[in-house]
């Protein structure tokens, strides 16, 4: 579940205690008792193998992959053409997703990513063709990192127990090898779909969302989910943002349904003019910060539905 919490006090946890264990029905968190979400009640679920993941169709030929037993409750997309395949996201890594794409289609699989923290790209290595944003923070992550993800299985963070795959002590978000760089506007022929590349920086320098035109599906990565949107982080450029979710919602008119990365995987397209006019309300000052308990400097901010959670250090000229 996307809630306040921060990446670092998360890390703190994992550091001071044992990797993982699993969590007894009378200890399972909040965040977990909430689950299943009654929103994936109107979805078709397909049967997978892997009782790490649940996949739902929630378009024709698109399939979410939702990973609801870690608390950032991620969703990656596989989106089917007719001589290959986009896999929007590998997920977190904890289980292999390669698996999964391969019960679902048996097209050659395309990966590209919404973003690159590593709850999005921890099943890049898997797969031999990776799509990326040229950008100094992709090649970063593309090395791969062992610190965020372990702070991903510190205590409460797992909804039950881990595949017996996964080894916790060792676990990490392996390198992966770019294979090409993709840019804003671009298009990529799945044969008989075509796919647009939007570029959409804030939440990261290389945030992008997709979009089916053609079917009105449009694919916002971490730029919106049903949930506070993370907004914090040192990578994070709130003016980007800004201008990012003005472009987005100035497509809504051609929209059928948004698909986020976090929590529940479809919304209407209603959500992006919304979600513009609360985040200006946030920049304008018209809404008070709230402190996140037991989190000096981080803070929350709601308004029309959304939350954001941000740093209470950014100056309100940026924001």
């Amino acid at each position: 579940m996307r809630h306040p919490i921060t990446l670092a006090f998360v890390l703190l946890l994992a550091l001071a205690s044992t990797p993982h264990q699993t969590q007894s029905p009378t200890q399972l968190s909040d965040w977990c008792r909430a689950l299943p979400r009654p929103e994936y009640k109107s979805l078709e679920r397909i049967p997978i193998s892997d009782s790490w993941f649940e996949v739902y169709k929630v378009a024709p030929d698109t399939f979410a992959i939702y990973e609801p037993h870690q608390f950032e409750e991620t969703i990656s997309y596989l989106i089917l053409g007719r001589s290959r395949a986009l896999l929007f996201d590998t997920g977190m890594g904890i289980s292999s997703i390669r698996k999964v794409t391969a019960e679902l289609t048996h097209l050659p699989v395309v990966v590209l990513n919404s973003h690159t923290h590593n709850d999005h790209v921890g099943d890049n290595w898997e797969f031999d063709i990776i799509y990326s944003m040229d950008t100094p923070f992709t090649r970063k992550n593309a090395q791969g990192s062992r610190d965020d993800a372990q702070a991903e299985l510190a205590p409460g963070s797992i909804c039950g127990a881990l595949p017996k795959i996964s080894d916790p002590a060792t676990y990490a978000t392996k390198p992966w090898k770019i294979t090409k760089f993709v840019h804003d506007n671009e298009t990529i022929d799945l044969g008989g779909r075509s796919l647009e590349i939007i570029a959409t920086p804030g939440h990261t320098p290389d945030a992008i969302s997709l979009f089916d035109r053609a079917n009105g599906l449009l694919f916002t990565g971490d730029t919106f989910y049903p949930a506070p949107i993370w907004l914090y982080r040192p990578e994070t450029d709130l003016a980007a943002y800004d201008a990012s979710i003005r472009r987005l919602a100035a497509l809504a008119p051609q929209v059928n349904l948004v698909l986020g990365a976090h929590n529940v995987p479809v919304a209407p397209p209603s959500v992006l003019p919304r979600l513009v006019t609360a985040f200006e309300s946030v920049r304008a000052g018209k809404v008070p910060a709230v402190p996140v308990a037991d989190q000096p400097g981080q803070v929350t901010y709601t308004s029309g539905g959304f939350t954001f959670l941000m740093s209470a250090a950014t100056p309100k000229s940026t924001q």
